[in-house]
């Protein structure tokens, strides 16, 4: 049984950026477990932080319940996360505990300042779990478990290397079900961020239907960006006409993975 751990920075980051592996993992009997490491408190314009929390709380809950996983959500601040000892302990000491083969998180140079720290804490424990010393009332481990960074679009400092593509249109409608529970988000806030004026929807149908293309769109563009290695990867017809996929770089600061291992860890479909 392979072990995932999905770190994010905020409830729904994992489901956006690493849903059909997720899914993937779920529907093969794996062990899942995602977590939002900050409480979701400052991603809207109208609810206030502490009502807002609760209900991410209870959105993330029932993502999860879709695919029957964990999904744990901590406590450090939407909007203020940054990679402190005592984040990076909590990380170390989440590792040392779920012991997973596989840990999704963000990349040092996303976006998002709390994505950016989360990387950093997650890069930065990625050796010390090994240290006895380090988090002491908590068993080290001998080796730490394979890091991977979910994709993003940006080249600076560096963009990121696709070494692992997923052609993920399978998952796609359980995917679309997980990210429509996060309703304060893909049809409250986000709109509103991004200055989307949604269509008065009729139904459930409606809502999942205008929620795909929106979010198909987005991993069109990780498509177009990543082409050639989606061809390489997935062999010439397959990559030129893949269109929903998922992205991954492997860290070079925790345990490396052989092709065997990546198999394992990214199953095909």
């Amino acid at each position: 049984m392979v072990r995932l751990l999905v770190l994010g920075a905020h409830p729904d980051d994992a489901e956006f950026h690493a849903g059909g592996l997720i899914v993937r993992h779920a529907r093969m009997g794996h062990a899942v477990r995602m977590v939002s490491v900050t409480d979701g408190s400052a991603g809207h314009h109208r609810l206030e932080p502490r009502e807002l929390a609760q209900v991410r709380r209870r959105e993330a809950e029932a993502s999860a319940a879709v695919i029957g996983v964990e999904y744990h959500v901590w406590e450090f601040p939407d909007g203020g996360l940054l990679p402190t000892l005592e984040l990076r302990d909590r990380i170390i000491t989440e590792m040392r505990t779920y012991r997973p083969d596989l840990v999704l998180t963000h990349r040092t140079n996303d976006y998002h300042p709390d994505h950016r720290a989360l990387g950093q804490a997650v890069q930065d424990a990625s050796y010390l779990v090994t240290v006895p010393l380090i988090v002491p009332e908590v068993p080290f481990l001998r080796k730490p478990p394979v890091v991977a960074s979910m994709v993003d679009l940006f080249r600076k400092p560096v963009p990121l290397e696709p070494h692992v593509v997923l052609d993920i249109e399978p998952e796609l409608p359980t995917v679309i079900r997980m990210l429509a529970c996060h309703r304060s988000q893909v049809f409250d806030f986000l709109p509103f961020n991004q200055e989307i004026e949604l269509p008065a929807f009729r139904d459930q149908d409606e809502e999942l239907a205008w929620l795909q293309n929106w979010y198909t769109s987005m991993t069109s563009q990780r498509a177009d960006r990543f082409r050639e290695a989606l061809i390489e990867q997935l062999g010439a017809e397959r990559g030129k006409e893949a269109r929903y996929v998922e992205v991954y770089e492997i860290s070079e600061y925790a345990e490396g993975a052989d092709e065997r291992r990546l198999r394992e860890l990214f199953p095909a479909t």
